[in-house]
């Protein structure tokens, strides 16, 4: 009240040409950010259009399965992969950024002992793109085969000595990012008007912390693991850096539809412990492949996105392959604080 009866007072605005009027450094404050704005966030109306809200918030869920397979010494091969499994989460954007944090359904309504625990965030703009993700899964996947290739055991045994977590941080450049738009068919912050792609090209650094015990597997099949498993144990703890290249394109198949996809193989090299105490140098490959269904329609949207990240690790006498597949489903709605 005091504020609204000063004579020559007014209510402070989040208005940008109403913090110019304070002043020259809120002025400079306010060209600063526009400036930024349009580096960073400048794009061709053309092909790329604004949603006109700053916030979204949004609720996903996701079905996941992995797999794992070794190449071992004397032919041997294991062979696990895990049932499908369904987690909740919960996610909120504004403007480049965004963060959220996924609850496992499975454990908490079936019993089901399996564990995954998701943390990722976000920065994505025109000119390029940053992600911050936490990954682990401490139970619950399925041997399905073991032995050598000769003759092969052929089961399907609950294993639970499993211990896998994996963390890092990807920050990559759209070179096309005036018309192409990879927030508008993954993140949901833009609006893509017209078909166009991209080459990206960035920076990947991740932290690979495996843990299989198989000690816990029945006496006939123990016997068909190989002798450089030290107390049936296969384990890896790395360093990566790589470089990330990719693609990606967003097809506008008809209005309000967008279809997306994206590969990227990330390929660098790998410092760690690779089921051995000593400490080596080796190459590291990772791929990610995504694709996404994406319809809007003002402030409500929805999509589905699917992934596949697939990675390899060679050692002198093992090779290691890991595939995760996941499927997405979002329901969101954009509005302004403001």
């Amino acid at each position: 009240m005091l504020t609204l009866g000063a004579p020559g007072a007014r209510a402070f605005s989040f208005n940008l040409d109403s913090i110019a009027e304070m002043g020259k450094f809120p002025r400079f404050i306010v060209n600063t950010y526009r400036w930024g704005d349009q580096f960073f966030n400048g794009y061709d109306t053309t092909y790329v259009a604004t949603t006109g809200y700053k916030f979204n918030a949004k609720i996903t869920t996701q079905s996941w399965l992995d797999a794992y397979q070794f190449e071992m010494p004397n032919d041997t091969r294991i062979h696990m992969r895990s049932d499908p499994s369904t987690s909740l989460g919960v996610y909120v954007t504004y403007l480049a950024v965004s963060a959220g944090y996924d609850v496992n359904l499975n454990k908490l309504f079936t019993g089901n002992n399996r564990s995954r625990q998701r943390f990722r965030f976000g920065f994505n703009c025109m000119l390029f793109g940053a992600e911050l993700y936490f990954i682990k899964n401490d139970v619950g996947t399925n041997l399905i085969s073991i032995g050598p290739r000769s003759h092969l055991h052929h089961v399907k045994l609950e294993m639970n000595g499993i211990n896998a977590t994996t963390w890092g941080i990807d920050a990559y450049y759209f070179f096309n990012h005036k018309r192409y738009s990879e927030a508008a068919s993954f993140n949901f912050s833009r609006i893509q008007r017209r078909s166009q792609g991209a080459f990206y090209t960035g920076l990947s650094i991740y932290t690979q912390q495996l843990d299989f015990d198989f000690s816990s597997l029945p006496p006939e099949l123990l016997k068909e693991l190989p002798t450089n498993l030290v107390d049936y144990r296969y384990y890896i703890d790395t360093h990566n850096y790589a470089v990330r290249l990719g693609y990606g394109y967003n097809w506008v198949f008809t209005k309000n539809w967008v279809l997306g996809v994206s590969e990227s193989p990330i390929i660098g090299v790998r410092q760690g412990y690779i089921n051995s105490d000593i400490k080596k140098f080796s190459f590291s490959f990772y791929n990610r492949a995504k694709a996404s269904v994406v319809w809007n329609n003002g402030k409500w949207f929805c999509g589905v996105i699917g992934t596949f990240d697939a990675a390899i690790v060679n050692e002198q006498r093992t090779s290691y392959f890991s595939g995760v597949l996941n499927g997405e489903a979002v329901f969101g709605y954009r509005f302004n604080l403001w």
